[in-house]
């Protein structure tokens, strides 16, 4: 099967990546609103001039307004240097208008993961749907960030101002009119926004899953009582090849605890160390969802307890007929001192 071979203008790739350029320099730059609305009002006072002229006036305004020598002058300098055409001018006005209401698009996509947090609470931290809700709200951050800014860019190109304020209406025109323009030379507004969007957003998001778990165990075991001091991430001391993600001694008893969300492989590795630690009590915390009956046998016959997700345990009831395996709802210091 033969596939066309895609093509890109060379005039339509230069302004995209000219419109890239500007806008990542304005992040770097981190103009405050004062500075920016300064920048914006050099350049309107000044728009009937031609470009160069108008540039010049924008250079004038940076030299007055940033103390010499600084990297936002320095910055800004690069930036304006760059602009060779009047269309370069209003390109960079619009990358001007559009870092100026990033972060209120930012805080909008952030209201997503927000509301998400508030629904952890009163939730069990180790339950299937605490762990589900953390795993997703990183994500959903950037997905609903994406689809802002298409609707934000739609809204542009059709003219539509009813998602504004009445006071912020004659900006968002002026934008519209600018992003029309500015497409039909070749300017591709969300496309090349969201590249920068979205490393604004990553920046300002830090994932809650994969070690969250490990975290939301040791709020756990703290929780019960265990002294956060105590307790250590270590190699067992006969098979290095093992890490516990917990090691602590309770009533002269040690004991070793792996945390993963999925088992996978990972479980046969702790039978092979439980063949050859001195270690007292050797503990699997995961959620249990992919913890079938024939690896709870293999696991259990060497010794090693099983604590999963509630709602697996009360789900699967050859989990409830194992004695070894637990519901995380009964990790308590009760439960811990029983374990031999």
């Amino acid at each position: 099967m033969r596939i066309d071979k895609l093509k890109i203008t060379k005039s339509k790739f230069d302004i995209n990546l000219k419109f890239y350029f500007f806008l990542k320099h304005l992040v770097k730059v981190s103009l405050s609103n004062i500075q920016a609305n300064e920048i914006f009002k050099a350049y309107i006072l000044n728009q009937k001039l031609n470009y160069q002229k108008n540039v010049d006036k924008l250079i004038e305004n940076v030299s007055e307004k940033l103390k010499d020598g600084t990297d936002k002058q320095e910055l800004l300098f690069e930036i304006l240097d760059e602009i060779n055409s009047e269309l370069e001018l209003k390109l960079f006005i619009f990358s001007l208008n559009l870092y100026m209401i990033k972060d209120l698009l930012l805080q909008e996509a952030k209201l997503k993961d927000l509301l998400d947090i508030s629904k952890l609470n009163g939730l069990d931290p180790l339950s299937l749907k605490y762990d589900k809700i953390t795993l997703y709200s990183p994500y959903s951050t950037r997905v609903n960030g994406a689809l802002l800014s298409l609707i934000f860019f739609d809204k542009l190109d059709k003219k539509d101002t009813n998602f504004i304020s009445k006071e912020a209406e004659d900006f968002v025109k002026g934008l519209s009119k600018l992003a029309i323009n500015l497409k039909s030379n070749g300017v591709e507004p969300n496309q090349i926004f969201m590249l920068m969007f979205n490393e604004s957003m990553n920046q300002s998001i830090i994932s809650d899953s994969g070690s969250n778990y490990e975290d939301r165990i040791l709020t756990v075991l703290t929780s019960i009582g265990i002294n956060k001091d105590k307790i250590q991430k270590t190699h067992d001391k006969d098979d290095s090849s093992t890490e516990f993600d917990f090691f602590f001694e309770l009533n002269k008893k040690t004991y070793g605890i792996g945390a993963k969300r999925t088992l996978r492989e990972r479980y046969k590795q702790f039978i092979k160390t439980s063949q050859m630690s001195k270690i007292d009590v050797m503990i699997e915390i995961t959620l249990g969802l992919d913890l079938n009956e024939e690896k709870a046998k293999s696991i259990l016959k060497h010794g090693v307890y099983i604590f999963v997700a509630d709602e697996i345990y009360q789900s699967r009831k050859f989990l409830q007929n194992m004695k070894a395996i637990y519901s995380v709802k009964n990790l308590t210091l009760t439960t811990l001192k029983k374990l031999k």
